[in-house]
C-alpha cells in the first residue's frame, strides 16, 4: 500500500480546521445571559446634610486604661547617626585625587 503525501496533508488540514472550528464554537457558547442588567446604586440622602453627632464611646470598651513598665526602645535613647552628605564626600574625593601623584608616562624605543 502506497501512502500519498498529499492525502496526509489534506487529512491534517481538515482535522486542523475541524479542531479550530470546535474551539471557536466553544468560545462563543452562551455562558452568561445576554440580557443587560442595569446597576442600581443605593443613595444616601442624609450623607451631606447636617445632623446630630453620635454618642461618644470608649475604644477600650468596659475595661479600664492600664499600662505597664518595660524597657525603653533604643530609638528613643540613642543620638541620631550623622551621615556625611554625598556632595561633601564627592568634593573630598576630588581634592584627594587632585593632590595624589600622577603616573609618569615614558616611551621606550
Amino acid at each position: 500500500m502506497k501512502i500519498n503525501v498529499t492525502h496526509i496533508a489534506i487529512a491534517a488540514l481538515f482535522s486542523l480546521c475541524l479542531f479550530c472550528a470546535s474551539r471557536a464554537h466553544a468560545q462563543t457558547a452562551p455562558v452568561l445571559s445576554n440580557n443587560p442588567a442595569p446597576i442600581h446604586m443605593t443613595e444616601h440622602v442624609q450623607h451631606a446634610t447636617r445632623h446630630a453627632m453620635g454618642e461618644e464611646t470608649s475604644l477600650l470598651g468596659d475595661s479600664y486604661y492600664s499600662y505597664a513598665k518595660g524597657e525603653v526602645p533604643l530609638a528613643e535613647l540613642a543620638s541620631p547617626i550623622y551621615e556625611t552628605p554625598l556632595g561633601d564626600v564627592a568634593r573630598t574625593y576630588r581634592k584627594q585625587h587632585a593632590t595624589e601623584p600622577k603616573a609618569v608616562m615614558t616611551l621606550e624605543k
